[in-house]
């Protein structure tokens, strides 16, 4: 009995060794998987932080050349703008001008059309006189 009970005992602690054995390869294995799984989400993250930071500069460039389209835009409606402005100051400067010419014109005719009628006016009076 006591033989059967140390081959028993020898068959439970070989069958104890060889779980042991096979536990310690299942996590030698589940290490391997997890440093695996580690280094893929490692990596996926680093591909993404390159793919946002792309992106990102994509977008400033972009902003930026819309920027530059919407100084030029404004710099030509200025340009447009100081162009209309002088253009009616010098239309403006003409009408005050040919104003002038008229008003010194109908002063001319008014003092002309008093003379003339002071004239035939004098001339009825002597006619009378």
């Amino acid at each position: 009995m006591i033989i059967l009970e140390k081959s028993e005992f020898s068959t439970l602690l070989a069958e104890n060794e060889k779980i042991k054995a096979e536990l310690l390869q299942l996590k030698t294995q589940l290490v391997d998987v997890m440093n695996k799984k580690r280094a893929d989400t490692i990596l996926d993250l680093s591909i993404e932080k390159s793919r946002v930071k792309e992106m990102s500069a994509e977008y400033q460039r972009t902003l930026l050349e819309t920027k530059n389209e919407l100084m030029e835009m404004h710099s030509e409606q200025d340009r447009h703008l100081t162009q209309t402005n002088m253009k009616i100051d010098t239309e403006v400067a003409g009408l005050k001008t040919m104003l002038e010419a008229h008003k010194l014109d109908s002063i001319k005719y008014l003092a002309g059309s008093i003379f003339t009628c002071l004239t035939v006016v004098l001339g009825f009076y002597r006619i009378w006189m």
